[in-house]
């Protein structure tokens, strides 16, 4: 049997910014999750937006996100005003333009119900959001490095 070597994307010349989309309401988490991505290897773009009705428009380029890029991967809070997180997914798993980019769901809730929904709506990860300031660093460093230099993601339209 041949002998496979395992080759991380860590090593790759990163030649395009990856697009992130992060739809969160909490000004602290969007905070923390904009300094975590700074300290960050892969070249990225990290854009927000606080409510579900505001991540539809700018997923489909409405209004204000007409010149919106199309994001790499989404970082989704649950728990959102207006249209909540699980609507949100469900939107973007049933667009079929939207469909293939990777939603992680980012939430303070652990409640089996919340993670099985999510799931049933095709969620590609979801992640209890720690509450102390290093353990929230250390889980999105972990995220950039499996989603953006392990994983392969789709491109951009």
């Amino acid at each position: 049997m041949a002998n496979k070597t395992y080759k991380s994307n860590k090593s790759m010349l990163y030649t395009k910014t990856i697009e992130i989309l992060l739809v969160e309401d909490d000004l602290g988490d969007i905070r923390l999750t904009q300094e975590a991505f700074k300290e960050g290897t892969v070249p990225q773009n990290l854009e927000y937006v606080m409510d579900g009705d505001e991540a539809i428009l700018y997923l489909t380029k409405q209004g204000d996100y007409a010149e919106a890029k199309r994001p790499n991967l989404i970082l989704l809070d649950l728990n959102l005003p207006k249209k909540d997180g699980r609507e949100v997914l469900q939107f973007i798993k049933s667009n079929d333009d939207l469909r293939k980019i990777p939603v992680i769901i980012l939430s303070t809730s652990n409640a089996k119900t919340d993670i099985d929904g999510a799931y049933n709506l095709f969620a590609n990860s979801y992640i209890t959001k720690p509450v102390d300031f290093q353990d929230f660093i250390t889980l999105i460093k972990d995220i950039e490095n499996f989603w953006l230099t392990t994983a392969s993601i789709p491109e951009t339209a």
